[in-house]
């Protein structure tokens, strides 16, 4: 017995020396030295334009249904008719703003009278700064010559929202107040809010066909998690003292919701409207290859043709969409949590905005009546101007600065992804999945490897691996790249906080930036290559990323940092040897929504050269015959995106742990 005690206690010792980081290095390893040995063997490569059994089923189910679509009992009565009911909402919307009707050949609404009521509504529910704002950025659209494009955007936004908070707040509500549907409901909320946006677009044009329809209806699905989140997030945030109060008052359960947990969560269930309005706003964008109408459609045709100008000038127009959206709603919420506090000039809002109310009903009327009113004077020239000028500067910069550009292109290029991308593709499919598999046990434990298995089973069955593994090169290197940002300025910010009210602003009016408008500057700066969606996947990942290792090291108890610093520690080492790892829960957490950051983007620069999955994506949208490849990228993309969401979830709960 003492000879087992004794051999056991090296064994402990062993295991406890034996480190997470040790045995992640060791699969590593020899992963790479079967890679020497085995390297261009079963590596499941599949030509452009090749299709495999799956694709071909899947290209017949999609004839199959649009053969049956008027006759098949489930899409005559269910499926066309929620279509109908959409495409009614859109229209009506569009009529107003937009599109003219019938025999009108302007909308019922034409500019004047828009920009009158986007003032209002933004005044009334806000402040007059965003009034003003909004008007500006409305008047905006019709001097860049978009006006008709913005309000085809703005009403498929519109529309939307509309249907997604009808869904959402309610199905919020009810998950704030029982335990057992919020249960249910969000591990599918974590999925839907998982998945790249590309995804939504190919199955549901599968049932819904392609048309500003299908795009609102995608849009809905894709915008209604937030809503439904944070609703559910403000009804159980409200103290329960307040709840018991009342119920104690003999308050019924619905006066409770009515009286004392909508009023009170009502600034926060604002925030889901914000929140809510900009998914959709970059949803509806991204439908634009799905024949969505709008802005989106202009950014598209420009990308795929090459026209930075056009595209520059259409995805400006979109940012200052964003913007004033954005501001608006947060000046909502704003104004709703401030309400009870009054001001000096209280007493005078109700007539003035009542004065503003007839003010704003007079320009309706007049843009209604008169076509000078109604269509916007001018012919965008603002907009001529704007493109000429991106097209002048990408020439300069593509004269000037294209040795550096190339050398910066060519260096990360050659240097990380392509011996990255060569590893993963010319690796055998069992090799990479094993290490995968492997990797997903060791950082997340058992349940993550099972899942990463799976994932891996299932991205074989789908034919496109080696399209996968390039993909996942691509998001793997500006993942590493968004952390090294996110490290950098994360611990500048959590360190300092002059830095951070510097940073901050700016970071957050980057999240509110479409995905869309992130591709223009860079195709300018590095043309249609993959590095193009690289750089702006980066460049859109970052923020989030940066924010989250600030708030983990601002987050370290200060007793403990002048501990070490007592104890003669130098800067450097209490931010290597304290804050960051006391930190590693938000580090943890910044990879995990780094890679689905960077996942979304880089499968949106298929639009750019980027190819891989997302090229697929898109092929599959405009070429019928690979509509199935294209529907198979889509759900390798959901793989990738589970797996890597999976594992760094499990990983950062581990972490915590």
């Amino acid at each position: 017995m003492a000879a087992v005690a004794d051999a056991a206690v090296p064994v402990a010792a062993l295991r406890h020396k034996v480190s997470r980081p040790m045995v992640v290095a060791a699969v590593l390893v020899v992963w790479l030295v079967l890679f020497t040995v085995l390297r261009g063997r079963q590596t499941l490569t599949l030509a452009a334009a090749d299709l495999t059994g799956l694709h071909r089923w899947l290209n017949d189910v999609n004839d199959s249904i649009g053969a049956n679509r008027n006759s098949n009992p489930v899409f005559l009565y269910f499926f066309n008719e929620i279509r109908l009911v959409i495409d009614n909402l859109v229209t009506f919307v569009q009529s107003l703003i937009s599109q003219p009707t019938g025999s009108r050949p302007v909308p019922q609404v034409g500019w004047l009278g828009v920009v009158g009521l986007a003032g209002y509504v933004s005044w009334a529910v806000g402040n007059w700064r965003v009034a003003l704002l909004a008007a500006a950025g409305f008047t905006f659209f019709g001097l860049q010559g978009l006006w008709q494009e913005s309000m085809d955007t703005l009403a498929l936004t519109l529309s939307a929202v509309l249907v997604a908070l009808l869904i959402g707040i309610p199905l919020g509500v009810w998950a704030g107040l029982s335990d057992r549907f919020n249960r249910i409901m969000t591990p599918l909320l974590d999925f839907m809010q998982t998945m790249p946006t590309f995804v939504y677009l190919a199955p549901l044009t599968l049932i819904f066909l392609i048309g500003g329809a299908s795009a609102v209806i995608t849009t809905v699905i894709y915008a209604a998690p937030p809503a439904i989140r944070i609703t559910a997030h403000a009804i159980r945030s409200v103290p329960e003292t307040t709840v018991e109060a009342a119920d104690s008052l003999g308050a019924t359960r619905t006066q409770q919701l009515l009286k004392v947990l909508l009023p009170m969560s009502r600034r926060t269930v604002v925030m889901g409207v914000n929140q809510t309005i900009m998914a959709a706003l970059a949803m509806v964008t991204i439908a634009a290859l799905i024949d969505a109408p709008g802005l989106g459609k202009t950014v598209v045709q420009a990308l795929q043709s090459l026209d930075v100008g056009t595209a520059f000038n259409a995805g400006l127009a979109i940012v200052v969409m964003a913007i004033v959206l954005d501001r608006v709603t947060t000046a909502a919420a704003a104004r709703t949590g401030a309400r009870r506090a009054g001001g000096p000039f209280l007493k005078w809002r109700r007539p003035l905005l009542a004065a503003g109310g007839i003010a704003a009903a007079v320009l309706v009327y007049l843009s209604h009546t008169y076509v000078w009113a109604a269509e916007f004077p001018g012919d965008g020239t603002v907009g001529t101007h704007i493109a000429s000028a991106a097209d002048t500067a990408t020439t300069w910069l593509q004269d000037h600065l294209s040795g550096l550009t190339n050398a910066l292109r060519d260096a990360l290029t050659n240097g990380l992804l392509n011996p990255f991308q060569t590893l993963l593709t010319d690796s055998p499919w069992w090799l990479v999945g094993a290490t995968l598999v492997a990797l997903g046990a060791v950082l997340g434990g058992w349940r993550a490897g099972v899942t990463a298995g799976a994932c891996v089973g299932l991205l074989v069955g789908t034919g496109l691996w080696s399209d996968s593994m390039t993909t996942l090169a691509s998001t793997a290197v500006a993942t590493v790249l968004v952390m090294l940002l996110g490290v950098v300025f994360g611990v500048w910010m959590g360190r300092s906080a002059p830095a951070d009210r510097l940073i901050r602003p700016a970071l957050d009016a980057a999240q509110v930036m479409p995905p869309f408008v992130y591709l223009v500057p860079f195709l300018a700066l590095f043309g249609a290559t993959r590095f193009t969606a690289i750089v702006a996947a980066v460049v859109y990942a970052a923020p989030v990323a940066i924010k989250i290792i600030a708030d983990g090291v601002r987050n370290v108890s200060e007793s403990t940092v002048e501990a070490a610093t007592s104890a003669g520690c130098n800067t450097w080492q209490i931010i290597t040897k304290v804050q960051l790892p006391m930190a590693r829960g938000a580090l943890t957490l910044a990879t995990n929504q780094g890679l689905i950051y960077v996942l979304s983007m880089v499968v949106v620069g298929g639009l750019v050269g980027a190819g891989a999955l997302g090229y697929d994506v898109v092929a599959g949208f405009s070429q019928g015959e690979l509509y199935g490849k294209g529907l198979a990228a889509g759900l390798a993309i959901v793989l990738l995106g589970v797996m890597f969401d999976r594992i760094t979830q499990a990983a950062a709960r581990r972490t915590r742990a």
